[in-house]
């Protein structure tokens, strides 16, 4: 893969890469659309990294259809995918790891301590082997993506990072390949996130702006729902993901929710404007 990426850099050539665990969906594939649409080279990555999984999550269980993903990948017109294995990306004695502090430690990182680490550890193995020019992630993962572009500034990396919207199935949830592990009834009990989020945002249209009475609406709203069980539901800054009182300018409007013992996460980035309030999903 270095060598080919070196080919293609050789050439002039705009790499852009979209890393992903596989079991790919519509959200994976509005990424790989995107770096097609904008690069010459498009380079998606495969790789279930253990790393960013804690003892007691899903790795062993994680959704994987690697022959499946390829066809998709062939279909869209990909130019190369890169599938490694666990020991070629952790070799015997690997000591070396990547941590953004403190923005690591919030929302998210409560509940899952290794998280963020283990994902800025091998999204920056993947670049340094890509090279790439543009990468590629999606907002459903927003505190992800703030955090990987702290490291690319951070670090003094080349790449470019590209935030594009969420993509939500037909009744409003946001895809995910954990959605296979929903029963029936939990599916439908998934749909509390979204519709909680539309009544955040139907508060914000009216003028609402205290943080403590939208999340507290959410909340009651969620807990009516016997499967789920709120991990965090916070209004936050963009920058530094510190919580605030009342939302200014912009904030990200994020929470965690397990529908039995799935976990799942929805966010809105709302943006205040002279004529009101602007939301991006």
């Amino acid at each position: 893969m270095k060598s080919v990426a070196g080919e293609i850099k050789s050439q002039g050539k705009i790499i852009g890469f979209v890393p992903t665990m596989g079991y790919l969906h519509e959200g994976h594939l509005s990424l790989v659309r995107n770096s097609i649409q904008k690069t010459n080279t498009t380079v998606v990555s495969v790789f279930v990294n253990p790393a960013q999984f804690g003892p007691r999550e899903d790795f062993k269980d994680y959704p994987r259809d690697i022959k499946q993903d390829i066809k998709i990948l062939d279909k869209e017109g990909v130019d190369y995918l890169f599938f490694p294995d666990t020991d070629e990306m952790y070799p015997r004695g690997y000591k070396t790891y990547v941590e953004v502090l403190d923005l690591q430690e919030k929302l998210c990182g409560r509940s899952r301590s290794i998280h963020f680490k283990g994902v800025c550890t091998v999204v920056l193995k993947l670049f340094n082997i890509i090279n790439p020019d543009i990468a590629f992630f999606g907002q459903k993962d927003t505190q992800q993506a703030i955090i990987l572009k702290r490291m690319a500034d951070d670090l003094n990396l080349k790449v470019k990072i590209e935030i594009l919207p969420i993509i939500r199935d037909k009744d409003g949830l946001a895809l995910s390949s954990r959605n296979e592990y929903l029963s029936s009834k939990e599916r439908q009990a998934a749909l509390i996130l979204p519709r909680s989020l539309q009544k955040a945002k139907r508060k914000i249209e009216e003028g609402e702006r205290r943080t403590a009475v939208i999340i507290k609406k959410i909340e009651e709203m969620i807990g009516k729902e016997p499967l789920a069980k709120i991990d965090y539901v916070e209004i936050v800054n963009l920058e530094e993901l510190n919580a605030i009182e009342t939302i200014k300018k912009r904030a990200l409007l994020a929470l965690a929710v397990f529908i039995g013992k799935i976990r799942l996460i929805d966010n809105i980035i709302i943006e205040i404007k002279k004529k009101g309030a602007r939301f991006k999903e």
